[in-house]
């Protein structure tokens, strides 16, 4: 058996596999790893395609379409491979891409998961907004990279290249131990898509284990293939689930504190979207707070399972500060500026 499985998750996305799929094969290591393809139901021709022209993939068929984190999840139920490795289909890799995170993996037992660096591939020089050079949030949940704040990127000069520890790992491209993922129960299917891999590398932090960039490690990714940028959809997904997650990781103490100061940080959010023209985004943010409401009780007994096997409720990785507060007055636009101490 190979010692890594790479699972990618399709869905309607002939066009992507066409375009991607290629790169995947060219660079990737086939003594290391097998590449799957798990199909979220698909009713275009993308399975046609994969069997007419990479007959050897192998495939998983999911009977519909059950989002990202619930289509890995069921994926990954059937992998027996060491690592898996979650990988967009709008991703494309670079020569010898996986072995600097797997030879760090293997080299790291405490290390859980690990990203490779991302770039994006409408502009190559540039950081991609999902993942960068490794994830961060702040004390009040928002997330940012090294080497993008908000919508803000960085070109990529080599400035972030050094392995660090990091709070999340892209779902982009996440590698991480097969045993761990199923242990903890994968990403939250009640999340659907967006901010999943977040809660995920939170559990993992708090019970101990590490998360890493391995920047030696380059892929290009396409992003908002899915949903665009724009999608109130997307919108309501990033704020319901940003909530949801902060609801079953943070510790007692902390946990009314924030939620209380996000509730209003949202509503500052939903009003600037209304004033500037953006009134289905700033529905979608007010949509996410109710639901959000609604929700929390179906997820006390995940909260409860949480806390308990928490390690460490202060996590190094955590920012202290507040990215809002830093972006938006102290108008620092480049993770470089930001203080952890």
């Amino acid at each position: 058996m190979k010692k890594v499985a790479i699972v990618i998750l399709n869905w309607n996305g002939r066009k992507l596999l066409e375009q991607y799929l290629s790169s995947v094969l060219l660079h990737t290591d086939r003594s290391l790893a097998e590449i799957y393809i798990a199909d979220n139901g698909s009713t275009d021709d993308s399975i046609i395609y994969l069997q007419n022209n990479y007959p050897h993939i192998r495939l998983i068929l999911l009977p519909k379409n059950y989002g990202f984190a619930e289509g890995y999840n069921r994926a990954i139920q059937e992998i027996q491979e060491e690592y898996v490795l979650l990988l967009n289909s709008d991703v494309a890799v670079t020569s010898g891409w996986l072995n600097p995170m797997l030879e760090y993996m293997e080299n790291h037992p405490n290390a859980a998961a690990c990203q490779p660096k991302i770039r994006s591939d409408r502009e190559k020089n540039m950081f991609e907004h999902a993942g960068a050079s490794g994830g961060f949030i702040d004390r009040w949940g928002y997330p940012f990279c090294r080497g993008r704040l908000f919508y803000i990127l960085e070109e990529d000069n080599k400035q972030y290249d050094d392995i660090i520890p990091v709070f999340w790992a892209t779902g982009a491209a996440l590698l991480t131990r097969t045993i761990l993922y199923k242990e903890l129960g994968g990403l939250d299917s009640g999340f659907f898509a967006h901010m999943e891999e977040i809660d995920y590398c939170w559990r993992l932090n708090a019970r101990g284990y590490e998360v890493s960039v391995v920047p030696q490690s380059t892929v290009f990714h396409l992003g908002g293939a899915t949903l665009q940028k724009e999608s109130p959809r997307k919108t309501f997904l990033n704020f319901r689930n940003n909530l949801l997650m902060l609801y079953m990781n943070l510790p007692k103490w902390q946990c009314r504190r924030v939620l209380l100061a996000r509730f209003f940080l949202d509503l500052v959010a939903a009003t600037k979207m209304a004033l500037t023209g953006e009134l289905p985004n700033a529905k979608a943010v007010i949509n996410a707070m109710i639901d959000f409401y609604k929700l929390r009780h179906n997820y006390r007994e995940k909260r409860s399972i949480n806390l308990k096997y928490t390690k460490l409720q202060k996590i190094n990785t955590q920012y202290k500060g507040s990215i809002v507060i830093d972006f938006y007055l102290r108008r620092i636009k480049k993770f470089s500026q930001l203080s952890f101490k």
